[in-house]
């Protein structure tokens, strides 16, 4: 079953909190469909399956919160199009493989967690990532933070 959470069809912008739903399902990648969506807050389900990478297509998105389901794979790479995003939360998945290095561009970036995850590679130190703290990258297999030119960004994964 694929999840869409919500379906907009004004032209305006879409908060969409199904948080604590006990929803269960995959994302399909038809949720970037709704361009202006500002609010994806999924937390706390049953959500399992990849984050779809088209998620990165959504250019409004301000908060996304998947934190506390199921989701594996990787984070997407995508998600460095999100300049208009502030909060994201995936802690609390089965996601594997490095933080995208990309990400590290996003300007408008406040609050970052990926804790309890199967992460790995080295924490980022550029842009706002040398503020977060280190409970937001804990129980992964991170070797953080970065120690630019000594250590490969993906080195451990």
């Amino acid at each position: 079953m694929y999840l869409v959470p919500c379906y907009l069809r004004l032209q305006q912008s879409c908060y969409s909190d199904l948080g604590n739903s006990n929803i269960s399902g995959t994302l399909g990648p038809e949720l970037a469909q709704l361009t202006h969506l500002q609010y994806l807050e999924l937390y706390n389900n049953n959500i399992y399956g990849n984050i779809p990478n088209e998620l990165g297509n959504l250019k409004n998105l301000i908060s996304m919160d998947l934190y506390n389901n199921k989701f594996q794979g990787v984070i997407p790479n995508s998600f460095a199009n999100l300049n208009s995003l502030k909060f994201l939360r995936l802690n609390n998945n089965k996601l594997t493989g490095p933080i995208p290095r990309q990400l590290t561009h996003l300007q408008n970036l406040k609050f970052f967690d990926v804790s309890n995850n199967d992460l790995c590679g080295t924490i980022p130190v550029d842009g706002n990532f040398g503020s977060f703290p280190a409970q937001s990258f804990e129980n992964n297999g991170l070797n953080g933070p970065e120690l630019k030119g000594l250590v490969p960004y993906d080195f451990g994964c």
